[in-house]
């Protein structure tokens, strides 16, 4: 079975799916099947909502992209600690 590509779906897009799995009493694989999507990305983009809205238990998409950023922001830091520590031991070997 061939891969399928790839694609990519503007926040509008995932908004009206899920707004359609709410209001039309479908199920999430019929649903998934007739927009000719994944049924897994349907239920993730559902679940998503329900957590960002509060009625279901999880990580915000606000707190998700927090903990990415101060990930980030300590490997940074922790280059830039490994590379003082280097610098200092090297300059303690040139005072001797």
């Amino acid at each position: 079975m061939a891969r399928r590509e790839r694609r990519k779906f503007t926040d509008e897009f995932k908004a009206e799916v899920v707004a359609l799995v709410g209001s039309s009493g479908k199920s999430i694989g019929q649903i998934s099947r007739d927009l000719d999507l994944t049924e897994t990305a349907v239920r993730e983009w559902v679940q998503r909502t329900q957590v960002d809205g509060g009625t279901r238990d999880g990580l915000t998409t606000a707190a998700r992209e927090e903990i990415i950023r101060l990930r980030r922001q300590v490997r940074v830091l922790e280059e830039e600690r490994t590379i003082l520590k280097k610098a200092a031991a090297f300059f303690a070997k040139e005072i001797r």
